[in-house]
Formats: C-alpha cells, sequence, structure tokens
C-alpha cells in the first residue's frame, strides 16, 4: 500500500471546526489522575485535550483503534502513528460554562526516509476561541513510521541531562494509562492493548501517551511555581516511555525564573521527552 507525497498534499489546508461546552466533570476527574486538588473554574493548560474530541462510530474505527485515516487527517499508509511534540501560546484560560471553537487545518506534510524507514510528518494548526475571545493557538506534530523491519537495531537513546532543579518521579501504570484513554476518548491500542503493542507494533510494552507526560512536565511547573502564568509551552517526543516502570520528569528554570528547560527521562535515565516553557 502507498500513497505519493502529492496525493497526501491534497490535504494541505483541508480545514475542521469543532465545538464544545467546557463542562467541569473532564476536570475533576483529571485531576484525580493527576493526584491533585483542582478548585478554580479554569482549564488549566493543557488540560483543554479534554475537550473536542473526536468521536467516531466503531465502524468507522481503524486496526490501530484511530478513526481510519483520510478524514480530516491524510491517509497515510504507515502502520504505526504518534504525537511527536507541539507549541502552544496561551491567550486566556478556557473556563467552565463556556461554549468554545477550535478551528483546526492542516498545515504541513512532509514525507521522508530515515534510518527506520518512511516517515510521515503532519502538523495541524489548533486556534480555540470562546466568548469572541482568542484563548489558544497551537501547533500539533504527528509522525507515522514504518512497521520495525526483522533484525533491525532500535536507535541508541540518549541519557537525559543532569542537573535539574525540580523533579518528580511518577509511576504510570495499566490502571493511569486507561484512565487518561478514557478521559480523552483515545482508542489508540498501544496504551491498554498489550498483544497488539508488542506482537503488532513490536513494542515491548504498553506506551505512555505523549501528551500525559507532557501535561505532567506542565504540572510540575504548576506544583513549583503555583502562583506563575504560563504564556507558552514547546515540547518534543524522543523517545517511547513504556509502562511498569517509573519515570521522572524534571525542570530547570533559568536565572530569572521566566524560562524553564523540562524534561522526562525513564527508569533508566534515558530522554523521553523535552520542553521548554515561558512563565510570567
Amino acid at each position: 500500500m502507498s500513497a505519493s507525497p502529492q496525493k497526501l498534499d491534497d490535504w494541505l489546508d483541508k480545514e475542521e471546526v469543532a465545538k464544545d461546552d467546557i463542562t467541569a466533570f473532564p476536570l475533576k476527574a483529571m485531576a484525580a489522575t493527576l493526584d491533585r486538588e483542582e478548585n478554580g473554574d479554569c482549564v488549566p493548560p493543557l488540560w483543554h485535550w479534554l475537550y473536542f474530541l473526536p468521536v467516531a462510530p466503531m465502524s468507522e474505527v481503524g486496526p490501530d483503534g484511530h478513526p481510519k485515516r483520510g478524514g480530516f487527517l491524510p491517509p497515510v499508509p504507515l502502520p504505526r502513528r504518534m504525537w511527536a511534540g507541539g507549541r502552544l501560546t496561551f491567550h486566556a484560560p478556557l473556563k467552565v460554562g463556556e461554549h468554545a471553537t477550535r478551528t483546526s487545518t492542516i498545515a504541513n506534510i512532509e514525507d521522508k526516509t530515515g534510518r527506520s524507514g518512511r516517515l510521515v510528518f503532519v502538523t495541524v494548526q489548533h486556534t480555540i476561541e470562546a466568548g469572541g475571545e482568542l484563548k489558544l493557538e497551537e501547533e500539533h506534530d504527528i509522525v507515522y513510521r514504518d512497521a520495525p523491519q526483522d533484525g533491525a537495531r532500535p536507535p541508541q537513546p540518549q541519557l537525559a541531562p543532569e542537573g535539574e532543579t525540580w523533579c518528580r518521579t511518577i509511576d504510570a501504570d495499566a490502571v493511569m494509562l486507561f484512565r487518561y484513554s478514557a478521559l480523552t476518548f483515545n482508542g489508540h491500542r498501544i496504551h491498554y492493548d498489550y498483544p497488539y503493542v508488542t506482537e503488532v507494533e513490536g513494542y515491548p510494552g504498553l506506551i505512555v501517551h505523549g501528551p500525559l507526560i507532557a501535561t505532567l512536565l506542565v504540572d510540575l511547573v504548576r506544583r513549583e511555581q503555583p502562583d506563575a502564568t504560563l504564556q507558552s509551552f514547546a515540547f518534543k517526543a524522543v523517545r517511547p516511555t513504556f509502562a511498569g516502570q517509573p519515570f521522572t520528569v524534571c525542570g530547570k528554570p533559568s536565572a530569572d525564573g521566566k524560562l524553564i528547560e523540562l524534561w522526562a527521562k525513564d527508569h533508566e535515565g534515558y530522554l523521553t521527552m523535552r520542553a521548554t516553557a515561558a512563565i510570567a
């Protein structure tokens, strides 16, 4: 099965508009999942991922648990799909009770060949508005990969930085993964179906959601700087994090405290995600 770059480019500038009511229960459930208290009516940074969820009928779900390709997202003919990273600018918080609109646009499609085979990167731009006010701008990177080749050696992992000022160890077990999948209506089987993730996609275990790790990095900032306002956040997934072993989220603020270097590392000390946050 193949799709030419020209065919994929037909999806460039495609637009989708979604509307949602900002309700309280997802925030309560997310707070419980992260073991923290949330008493306000504002949506914390990155928790907007609990809204505007794609709700595909079972007849339109693909073998990996995602909605079948070729709707809003281009029909990339590669079996492994993951959230590669993103860049966000926060203008104003969403609030419980608001009716919000998200406009999404396919901004870029890049088809390349790497050491592991063919890679296709798709960048989606989102803007979220409520009450006539721009709340958030986001660029979301998705990567599609070939299946692993028999006998192929995995890429050499990179050791995480040292010298963190803050750190917190997380035990992302199967229950936490289930909760986050349920909260985001994410049917991707790599997060809960052990036979599928190991036998079909070739990973050694269940994979912790990239957005969950990003949320935990921002949560670290909020725990250490509770009065700060997050202005922007950028993150990039470096290596999968597998459930069953604890991992650590780390932070190191700049001298003036306005820019924070963040990263996540697995139980072996290998870098799994890097990020930066700007606060005021």
